[in-house]
């Protein structure tokens, strides 16, 4: 091979059971991503819920989010403890929301048996590198990222970046973002901006018991994690997810939509 530089490609093949992602550099298979279609729950979908039922005695409240069930909001959910101290007393819920009151919440936990699905306030949005905490106040950065060096830099370049888009909000660095630059670091963080603005403008106009976002799925997931600039090209073998996979490059990563080829032999 005269040109040594990587060359990447990603595979998706979509059956009825299950979906696979594969990601190979110069023709060697390096990674394999599977989701299969019978274990995909709710947590971490988005819903503007109302508020059915407040409980003063559980801290609590019941919110109709158009699941089977209620889903279940605790008032820890709702607002933090100050510096994580679990012992401060917290608000009355009551204080909090109203019964008939619209809320943005995510869910946390799966319903499970006759129990809801757990909800909370502080929504968080995944990237590539980060996530994203509209509600949150600090910069936190993965365990995993053990060089307190690199661990400096990155919360920094962080901090910096949220401080150049006017941005007061937190964010947690994930442990794939070890070694990444600023451009990469910004990409980023313009993508989850424009996240957040759509899912704020879909609550704004979509009635209640709506899901407003949802946890994205694996063909998706791969452009927003795997695609790098040593990628040349993505084949899928789905027209139905080809095409959602190109509405999604041309909203969030357009730079990213003229590499998706819909595979049909």
């Amino acid at each position: 091979m005269t040109d040594e530089s990587r060359k990447e490609e990603i595979l998706i093949n979509v059956t009825p059971s299950e979906v696979r992602a594969a990601l190979l550099e110069n023709g060697v298979l390096q990674e394999v991503h599977i989701e299969r279609s019978a274990r995909r729950g709710v947590i971490s979908n988005i819903y503007k819920g109302r508020v059915s039922r407040v409980l003063p005695g559980m801290q609590a409240a019941f919110v109709d989010i158009g699941l089977q069930r209620t889903a279940f909001l605790h008032v820890s959910d709702i607002v933090r403890a100050k510096n994580g101290d679990e012992s401060e007393e917290l608000p009355n819920i009551r204080d909090l929301v109203k019964e008939g009151a619209e809320v943005l919440v995510q869910v946390v936990k799966d319903p499970l048996g006759n129990k809801g699905a757990r909800l909370t306030t502080f929504v968080s949005l995944p990237s590539r590198h980060r996530v994203l905490l509209p509600e949150g106040d600090a910069v936190g950065v993965s365990a995993r990222i053990e060089v307190e060096e690199e661990r400096e830099r990155l919360r920094g370049l962080v901090e910096e970046l949220l401080e150049e888009a006017g941005l007061t909000c937190g964010a947690i660095v994930r442990t794939v973002a070890e070694g990444a630059e600023i451009d990469e670091l910004r990409a980023d963080l313009k993508f989850l901006v424009k996240l957040w603005a759509v899912v704020q403008e879909r609550c704004s106009n979509s009635p209640v018991k709506t899901l407003v976002h949802e946890d994205l799925s694996l063909p998706l997931r791969v452009l927003r994690d795997l695609v790098t600039v040593d990628v040349e090209h993505i084949l899928v073998d789905s027209e139905q997810d080809f095409e959602a996979m190109q509405e999604f490059a041309r909203t969030f990563l357009p730079t990213v939509a003229p590499m998706l080829e819909l595979y049909k032999r």
